[in-house]
């Protein structure tokens, strides 16, 4: 039986995102009070734009009946705090506002002059959404009963706006495993229409323009990108390959777009986070920083149009010369084949961008000259970054970004995918 209102010593950490505080509390007592908010996405009013809401990817059973055999054990140890953003409802969402019910922090001054700390728990009421840490927590739910008594450390954000936990979720969680990099693209974009897009960094800018090319009616990628949150109006990549329908990762398309404008993304996401100063907080900064994408210049004066017309038109042109026609199982509609595409786009955005044309004809006429190749070949196969050059060297010799000369030069296997791929190329 535990007994509210409960009250921890508590330590506060001020780092640049805002002031934390770090206290503990057992297992049992945040089984109680916290809840893990699903990631979920809803059309908005207008039928084409969707909006996110929630942090978190789906609990997985066999990975916490894991964790609770470690919990069980005589070694076990959490050393890494369960982070939570306090005093926002599990039914709505919405910020708390009955201060009966409100997590706080109470303070007092010890006989030195030194502030103290506490947090105070009113109630059992579920206020406390976790950010990070939820495999750890609910593994608990399936340890012996004892362990519930287990103290762990927790970092808790009083009244952290949502889009801030998702975005410290994304953070925390893009170089792990467990979180796929479209989730966490998702998160980098959670509601960037609450934020002015010149201080969108090249990661939102992407996600935007990928959530767009996703919804409109005359993009070759409509309806094809696959939503890593959970929702109700697109189609799921199981329903995709019963019907013989590709589809592709946010991921993939993410990260093509974000390469035509930036070398290093975390570089300039990190620049623009460092600015304090919101009306400061601008491209404009990131001008000092060396950058040869092709694109890049586009990105820093904001003719976010133009990068995405130009996107849309060199897609809607492979679409015409490859996809249309694509045998099914080809790899050019697979990860290796876009990603291999975006390679070739790159690779001609810049001289598009020197000839001021972006136009579906002017790509269409270029990739033309490799509208025979089939990407079916097993010589394709390899899902690795090998399948990937293997595919943009055949377009590149095709189109005459490797010239007959050049292509003498390349490795043997990439000359051999090449032939088979397309047997009356001449690279002799």
């Amino acid at each position: 039986m535990i007994n509210y209102p409960i009250r921890v010593p508590a330590i506060a950490i001020e780092q640049p995102i805002g002031t934390f505080f770090a206290v503990a509390l057992s297992a049992e007592v945040l089984l109680q009070v916290c809840y893990s908010e699903r990631l979920s996405a809803s059309l908005d009013d207008d039928g084409i734009t969707y909006s996110l809401k929630g942090v978190q990817r789906e609990l997985l059973i066999p990975r916490l009946k894991q964790i609770a055999n470690y919990v069980d054990s005589e070694e076990a140890a959490f050393p890494n705090s369960i982070i939570l953003a306090a005093n926002y409802a599990e039914i709505d969402g919405a910020l708390e506002e009955d201060d009966d019910l409100r997590w706080r922090i109470e303070t007092l001054t010890d006989s030195d002059g030194n502030l103290q700390y506490s947090l105070v728990i009113p109630s059992a009421k579920k206020l406390a959404p976790i950010i990070d840490g939820q495999h750890r927590l609910f593994s608990f739910n399936f340890s012996r009963s004892e362990k519930l008594r287990m103290p762990l450390l927790c970092s808790v954000f009083m009244d952290l706006p949502k889009p801030f936990q998702a975005y410290l979720f994304a953070t925390i969680n893009s170089n792990q495993k467990p979180v796929t990099k479209s989730l966490t693209y998702e998160h980098f974009g959670y509601n960037i229409e609450n934020e002015l897009p010149e201080a969108w960094s090249p990661d939102k800018l992407a996600v935007s323009l990928a959530r767009k090319l996703n919804v409109e009616e005359d993009s070759p990628f409509k309806n094809r990108i696959l939503i890593a949150a959970k929702n109700g109006f697109s189609i799921s990549k199981a329903e995709a390959k019963s019907q013989g329908y590709w589809m592709i990762s946010m991921a993939t398309v993410v990260e093509g777009i974000v390469k035509l404008f930036s070398s290093n993304a975390k570089r300039d996401r990190n620049q623009l986070a460092d600015e304090l100063t919101e009306s400061r907080r601008t491209r404009e900064i990131l001008r000092n920083l060396k950058d040869s994408s092709p694109l890049r210049d586009l990105y820093l004066d904001g003719n976010d149009k133009v990068i995405y017309l130009s996107t849309m038109n060199f897609f809607r042109a492979a679409n015409t010369i490859f996809w249309k026609n694509a045998k099914e199982g080809s790899y050019i509609t697979k990860t290796v084949g876009i990603q291999a595409l975006f390679d070739i786009f790159r690779d001609l955005a810049g001289s598009a961008l020197k000839k001021k044309d972006f136009s579906e004809r002017y790509f269409a006429d270029i990739l033309s000259k490799a509208e025979n190749l089939d990407f079916s070949s097993q010589i394709f196969v390899n899902a690795s970054g090998s399948g990937r050059t293997a595919i943009k060297t055949c377009i590149a010799i095709c189109i005459g970004l490797i010239d007959k000369n050049s292509s003498l030069k390349i490795k043997e296997e990439w000359r051999v995918a090449c032939q088979e791929a397309r047997p009356s190329i001449d690279i002799s």
